[in-house]
């Protein structure tokens, strides 16, 4: 038996015989399950559980019932070795076999293991072939952990009871504990057919006082005893489920009321809480339920026009300065959400993350539902933002296949002539996006300031913390930033199609101190990566020769304009 903070009675005994094959008979009112979740939803905390054999089953472990009748069948075979018909016969037919050469007493888990291993040590290698997995039961599948995992007693533990002797009475100490288990808590009960676990039946008879119910699981018609117990304690059943079933069900209904009753998510909530939910394969909606509504949430506020007015001469830069703060504010969450998702996932919510990027793009062209083509660029700073969290996060995963994606993948239409999609990587570019004079007269920097690259430096600034635990070295977070837009350059080069938007992204990247000393920088080192291998292929449509050329054309520009531009 094991006690913790919610309290778990479990038992390794003999639980259950053979189930009647007639289930449960259906009873009006209300479904047992919606009373259990409420409860224990409005209650967390006060239901104890109490699980027999039959929780294992799906799991591959085979019931009490099950293990009597294998150690029927080779208790046969091992009495007449050479007799193949009388072991199966045991097998199809246990209690005639133990009629004939048993103790005289009804067939039995307790008499059995009795008879064929007298103490603790014998029965515990006895049993070990049934809950011990082998190699072919790890091919298979079997023996591991189901939907609804038990905690056994530990067979390996000498002290474990087994048979009725030792499951008909309790040392003191665990009779107090159960009084006090059953006095205090609500019940679930799982798999358990309280046929032979005597001192466990006896505690729960005891229980006097009702303070919480007591739910019963069964798939099938519950035996004389537990019946006894239900009627004895008034017993919701949840009849016709498998433990599976139950608390499979039991934990989605929970997840329910959990969400109707959240309130809203911090931000270390929100990412705690895709930590808990990426992995798991069930949970993809959720996934992107929850990326898609801080989304929606960001571009409401983006479209606010008492926020941000339409044309930009009318703000001056305090007001520019506070439009990009506020966004920045609002993004927050997200930016971290995108950078824990995309360092952490495998690639199976890629295009969550790339959906994200582009619905952030559109909020530049869309207003109350609506387009209108007179809205400036800054409408896309939160887009910029989360392109450039998201990319420092793959690189930091060394995911730059994905980084592909993100560069090229999310794209945007114009609303004047062409209205031809261009990618992310052409469209966010910071030089473009941000206006360099009035980036450079910010408030917040406190005097003004002359960054030869004022955007990509406020970039590497707003960027930082929501990637810190996963680049916690500064100067590894430097390198990351300049990686990222050298090869968005490359990127932006290639998609290009007007010569006026044939430039990079200029950025820190390709200042003297990214040089290698001999006049190369940053760009022409990163391009002789580039070969059939290299992961950033699929942004140039796996042509290597495309590839190169736009990275040429971006070393080239950089040593023409460098830092003049």
């Amino acid at each position: 038996m094991y006690f913790g903070k919610n309290e778990v009675v479990t038992n390794d005994g003999a639980q259950q015989q053979t189930p009647s094959s007639q289930p449960v008979a259906p009873t009006r009112g209300l479904d047992p399950m919606v009373a259990l979740a409420t409860g224990v939803h409005a209650c967390p905390g006060v239901y104890a559980v109490l699980l027999g054999s039959g929780v294992s089953t799906a799991a591959g472990i085979p019931t009490g019932w099950q293990v009597v009748v294998d150690l029927v069948r080779r208790a046969a075979a091992a009495a007449r070795p050479d007799d193949e018909v009388a072991a199966a016969a045991a097998a199809t037919d246990p209690e005639a076999w133990w009629a004939e050469h048993g103790d005289g007493d009804p067939l039995g888990y307790s008499n059995l293991l009795r008879s064929l291993a007298s103490t603790s040590a014998a029965r515990q290698s006895l049993l070990a072939a049934y809950f011990e997995s082998s190699e072919n039961d790890r091919e298979q599948g079997a023996k591991a952990p189901s939907a609804a995992v038990k905690l056994h007693g530990d067979y390996l533990d000498l002290e474990q009871r087994n048979t009725v002797d030792e499951l008909s009475t309790y040392p003191m100490a665990y009779d107090r504990l159960l009084d006090r288990v059953f006095d205090e808590y609500g019940l679930i009960v799982s798999g358990w057919s309280a046929d032979w676990d005597h001192a466990l039946v006896a505690a729960l008879e005891r229980r006097a006082t009702r303070r919480y119910p007591v739910f019963w699981g069964c798939y099938s018609r519950p035996s004389d005893e537990a019946a006894r117990l239900i009627a004895q304690h008034d017993a919701a059943v949840i009849g016709n489920v498998t433990a599976d079933d139950l608390f499979t069900s039991l934990t989605a209904r929970l997840e329910a009321l959990d969400s109707l009753a959240m309130p809203p998510l911090t931000r270390d909530m929100a990412v705690a809480r895709l930590k808990r939910i990426l992995p798991d394969p069930v949970r993809r909606i959720e996934v992107s339920d929850m990326i898609q509504e801080e989304t929606g949430r960001i571009i409401t506020h983006v479209a606010d026009k008492s926020r941000f007015p339409i044309y930009l001469p009318s703000i001056d830069f305090a007001n520019f300065d506070a439009e990009l703060a506020s966004m920045r504010t609002q993004s927050d969450t997200l930016l971290h959400l995108l950078a824990t998702g995309v360092f952490h996932d495998a690639g199976g919510h890629d295009r969550v993350w790339l959906r994200c990027v582009e619905r952030l793009m559109a909020a530049r062209g869309r207003v109350e539902g609506t387009f209108n083509s007179s809205l400036d660029a800054r409408r896309q700073y939160p887009a910029l933002l989360a392109l450039w969290v998201a990319g420092i996060a793959a690189i930091a995963a060394e995911r730059e296949d994905f980084l592909a994606q993100l560069l090229t993948q999310p794209t945007w239409r114009p609303q004047f002539d062409d209205r031809t999609p261009r990618p992310a990587a052409d469209v966010l570019r910071p030089i473009w996006l941000l206006e360099h004079e009035w980036l450079n007269k910010l408030p917040r920097w406190g005097k003004p300031m002359s960054y030869l690259y004022p955007a990509s430096h406020l970039m590497r600034l707003e960027g930082r913390e929501p990637v810190r635990s996963l680049l916690p070295d500064d100067e590894e977070y430097a390198a990351a930033c300049d990686r990222l837009e050298c090869l968005a350059s490359y990127v932006a080069v290639d998609a290009a199609r007007e010569p006026s938007r044939h430039v990079p992204w200029m950025g820190e990247f390709i200042l003297d101190s990214r040089s290698d000393g001999n006049g190369n920088g940053l760009a022409a080192q990163i391009a002789d990566e580039i070969d059939e291998g290299w992961p950033m292929l699929a942004s140039f449509a796996d042509d290597v020769e495309r590839a190169r050329k736009a990275a040429e054309d971006t070393v080239e520009f950089i040593r023409q304009r460098g830092r003049t531009w």
